[in-house]
């Protein structure tokens, strides 16, 4: 039925592990991670991957988790989102 396997994973020598993923992205995403991989490049100063942008912003946004006690706001995804004028 289906010929997917799962993607392999190795371990690189920095301790951080490589996997290999396929991921169907809506075009304007993809543009987002060119923008990223730009700014990156720039700050860089030498060309940038898409795949290096993608693996800068999941670092970059990696929060430690909050205790199980411990109560935030609002989450981080969630307060980044534009507010919607009319209601309050």
């Amino acid at each position: 039925m289906s010929d997917r396997t799962t993607p392999p994973m190795h371990a690189l020598p920095d301790g951080e592990a490589e996997l290999a993923l396929v991921v169907r992205l809506p075009w304007e995403d993809v543009a987002r991670l060119g923008q990223e991989a730009g700014r990156l490049a720039a700050q860089m100063q030498r060309p940038v991957t898409l795949d290096e942008a993608v693996s800068h912003r999941l670092r970059s946004a990696r929060v430690p988790a909050p205790a199980a006690h411990a109560r935030t706001e609002q989450p981080a995804a969630v307060a980044s989102l534009p507010r919607m004028s009319g209601s309050a």
